[in-house]
């Protein structure tokens, strides 16, 4: 949201009032607080008639620093996302005045006097700074000339805005999951969730979060509508404001966007871990096809006819009646042995997952029963809130109410006894903002705030009823809504351009601090052809989750191919890479142990696995999947791909071919490949079985070595711990007694009580 006119005027209609000078610096115990007015004092006739900013400087977390900025506090503490509770750092106003804070190596100085200026340091280098005109409380007439909030949401008669410096070269990264630029400097971003699909400005997931890879991060923490300019209105500086009074956010310092990463998800939460089983391919009834338990036993035995590995199979909406989403009923026309087909579906061992959402169409015999109850949104005047987009006169559950809570959670209590496994949590974007919370909360606030809300209920009763097997498929999420994993991508349309703003997003989001991520194989609108299918099916398989999703047409891969039997077929594809995802099981699941253990994403942007690098720093057409895999998916027909490999030397895994970076390559690739690079010095555990991810993966484990540098690579696998050496001539793994082997190039030696030796392969 742009208040100036250019660097010198405001808008029309704009008054704002800029902190000018710390006027007094009181060192409490576990903050700062700085009178900031907004003008010079230099008399006691300049204190009237002057609006003054309350600046508070605290240390949270080691690393972290929290910064508020306050006008008028009569109005009570403003809704907050939730964050972990402070924790140790010191405040002291130094010789020369200056208020200082410190947490770890984070420091944050306030200059005494005029002109304001707020600084953040670390280990002794400048991070970023609050300088003059950078802090304002903004007073706007009914007629301002300022740009439009988001579709809905009221202008506001007051801001609070921030502005932090960017220096030469900073680039700006995450903000959610964002389908347009991966660097977002020179961008205006809204954070405000919205159902708006892939291909626009709009965003499933909005999260006030930006990193930086100039040493640190801002999270801003205000759960309602944050406007960020990012380098845009004031092109040295990144703004965030906000409707009101008040402003939080955090500064967050890490010598690497991965450390920064480490202490933004210690401060929101960290990623639950994610069975094993959800490693596997995913399969959907898509949304609004026919389909019944045959349809559903065909697909099955489909995958099965062909060799095609199926872990998990999913129902979408209509498993339920039309007109009634949600009831949270089997519609028995079409299933009317809803317990025997569940049952079924195990015997296959397939894991069983059902579509719900959190409203309630008027027609769902629940609607009455939620409307009395007072579980459901209510207007001011105590009527249920309702609308008829979506599902007709539907009304949507209130997740500030506990009771609401417990009923909503006690309706999935009885499906998950039922044999159903997982839950696709759909939409949570669309929230009204002229209805009264059961709990009083700010709708404004309440809006994006909503999903991680509902998200949180459903994951909860998930891990009540299967301890240690908890899995969402979730669309919606703000700041820390990564503690309820795992997350798609939305409406993507089925093309090569949605294929590839699809990866932005899902890149964006991993730099949001979410550890898992998905999409619709093919593209969810419309049916992809034969060459957009077959392209998607490797990316999707060399995602964290894998499954494939439509809206009108299904996705079997099947209908994409006369001949079946073509190496290049749909069938083929989907075969040879569903097949490598099951093996690489042993090697995602510790990745996804990293990311509930650390922050780290299961696909990492090359940002962030080479910092060190400035050519990897904009790249947003390949990634790392785990710390050692490079993936540059293909978004053409032809084949045709340009990539990136850095410093070192890189094998493909599918061919065995060797490139050395740091560098560009052009290369070709049929539908049954793509490029796939193992960084040299990795160790790959693969798992024996290519049926499914949940197996026994000590069972005939290869540690598949890629040798570099000498040294000590330690690999975890199902809690045993292997330590593979490489020396100058040879490479000796060191691990449990067991059936496991080592591989390097294409030799391949077993294990004898306990230890594999096998010679470095000649140049």
């Amino acid at each position: 949201m742009r208040f100036t006119d250019g660097f010198w005027l405001m808008r029309s209609g704009v008054d704002a009032h800029y902190a000018r000078q710390a006027y007094a610096l009181d060192a409490r115990p576990g903050a700062l607080v700085v009178t900031a007015p907004t003008r010079v004092v230099a008399s006691r006739a300049d204190t009237l008639n002057l609006p003054v900013l309350t600046v508070t400087v605290a240390p949270h977390l080691p690393g972290v620093i929290r910064v508020r900025i306050e006008h008028h506090t009569g109005g009570g503490e403003p809704l907050r996302f939730a964050t972990a509770p402070a924790d140790g750092g010191s405040v002291r106003v130094g010789e020369d005045g200056a208020g200082i804070v410190t947490s770890g190596s984070l420091e944050a100085r306030v200059a005494p006097g005029a002109p304001w200026n707020l600084s953040f340091s670390s280990g002794g280098s400048r991070l970023t700074a609050s300088g003059h005109r950078s802090q304002a409380w903004l007073r706007l007439a009914p007629d301002a000339q300022v740009d439009a909030p988001p579709v809905g949401l009221p202008r506001s008669g007051t801001y609070v805005h921030e502005q932090l410096d960017l220096g030469v070269g900073t680039h700006v990264y995450g903000l959610g999951e964002r389908f347009g630029p991966l660097v977002k400097n020179g961008q205006t971003v809204e954070i405000w969730n919205a159902d708006g699909g892939t291909s626009s400005e709009q965003a499933y997931k909005n999260v006030p979060f930006y990193l930086t890879d100039a040493g640190y991060g801002v999270f801003v923490n205000e759960p309602g509508h944050v406007s960020f300019e990012v380098g845009s209105e004031a092109v040295q500086r990144v703004q965030f404001s906000v409707a009101g009074e008040s402003l939080e956010y955090f500064v967050i310092a890490g010598e690497t966007p991965a450390a920064i990463l480490e202490r933004y998800t210690a401060l929101t939460g960290r990623p639950a871990d994610v069975p094993a089983w959800s490693y596997g391919t995913w399969l959907s009834t898509s949304f609004t096809t026919d389909y019944d338990e045959a349809t559903v036993t065909s697909f099955l035995d489909g995958m099965r006819d062909r060799d095609l590995p199926l872990s998990v199979f999913h129902f979408d909406c209509a498993w339920m009646r039309e007109l009634q989403w949600c009831d949270f009923v089997w519609d028995d026309r079409v299933f009317p042995d809803p317990e025997g087909m569940l049952r079924r579906l195990h015997d296959r061992g397939i894991k069983v997952s059902i579509w719900i959402n959190s409203y309630i169409g008027q027609q769902s015999p629940l609607f009455a029963e939620a409307a009395a109850a007072g579980h459901l949104l209510r207007r001011p005047d105590g009527s249920v809130w309702q609308w008829d987009l979506w599902q007709a006169g539907m009304g949507i559950v209130d997740f500030t109410s506990h009771a609401a809570v417990a009923w909503f959670q006690d309706k999935l209590r009885g499906l998950l006894r039922q044999g159903v496994d997982a839950i696709k949590t759909d939409f949570g974007e669309r929230i009204p903002l002229d209805v009264v919370w059961a709990d009083g909360s700010d709708p404004e606030r309440m809006h994006n705030l909503y999903t991680e809300r509902y998200n949180a209920a459903v994951h909860a009763v998930l891990e009540e009823e299967r301890p240690g097997e908890a899995v969402l498929f979730a669309r919606s999420a703000t700041a820390g809504g990564q503690q309820h994993p795992v997350h798609w991508g939305g409406d993507s349309t089925s093309t090569y351009a949605s294929m590839a703003e699809t990866l932005r997003g899902g890149l964006s989001l991993s730099l949001s601090g979410f550890g898992f991520w998905s999409h619709d194989i093919g593209g969810f609108e419309g049916t992809p052809d034969a060459g957009v299918f077959k392209r998607w099916v490797p990316f999707g398989l060399l995602s964290s989750h894998s499954r494939f999703h439509g809206s009108d047409s299904y996705r079997v891969p099947w209908l994409f191919d006369v001949d079946e039997s073509a190496p290049d077929s749909a069938v083929s594809v989907t075969r040879r890479f569903a097949r490598l995802k099951n093996r690489l099981a042993p090697y995602l699941i510790a990745a996804g142990h990293e990311a509930a253990a650390t922050g780290l994403p299961v696909m990492r942007p090359m940002v962030l696995a080479f910092p060190e690098d400035p050519t990897a720093r904009p790249l947003d057409r390949q990634y790392l999947l785990g710390p050692d895999l490079l993936v540059a998916p293909v978004f053409s027909e032809a084949g045709d791909v340009e990539l990136y490999l850095p410093a070192g030397t890189w094998t493909s895994l599918l061919t065995g071919e060797r490139a050395t970076g740091p560098g560009w390559r052009r290369e070709r690739h049929g539908f049954d490949s793509l490029p796939l690079y193992v960084r040299e010095g990795a160790v790959l555990p693969l798992g024996a079985r290519e049926d499914r991810p949940d197996t026994d993966h000590l069972d005939g484990l290869v540690l598949r070595a890629f040798p570099g540098v000498p040294g000590t690579r330690e690999v975890a696998v199902a809690g045993a711990v292997f330590a593979v050496e490489t020396t100058a001539d040879a490479v000796r793994a060191a691990g449990p007694a067991g059936t496991w082997r080592l591989q390097v190039g294409d030799a391949v030696a077993d294990a004898v009580d306990g230890v594999a030796v096998l010679p470095l392969p000649s140049a």
